[in-house]
């Protein structure tokens, strides 16, 4: 994934002005869709649109499990690494 690709998908599908690094973004998602092995796409819609992901099992009932959260913080923590890094 790249950081074009974010950009362009938070401006385009989103109908947003990104307010994070994109680059910073893409690296994180794709550092944590390698230690999971599963698609980045599903993580990036995770993190920005909250849609779940049956098969890791980050919701339910509508809200985050212990799991979920856990991706989700894991990537915030790979972001930061590489914002702080640039």
């Amino acid at each position: 994934m790249t950081g074009k690709q974010v950009e362009k998908y938070i401006r385009e599908d989103l109908g947003m002005t990104p307010r994070h690094n994109c680059y910073a973004l893409a690296d994180a998602i794709t550092d944590m869709a390698e230690e999971l092995d599963h698609d980045e796409c599903e993580l990036m819609y995770l993190l920005l649109e909250n849609r779940p992901i049956d098969a890791l099992h980050t919701h339910s009932y509508g809200f985050h499990t212990a799991n979920g959260r856990r991706i989700i913080n894991k990537i915030k923590d790979y972001y930061y690494e590489y914002e702080s890094a640039s």
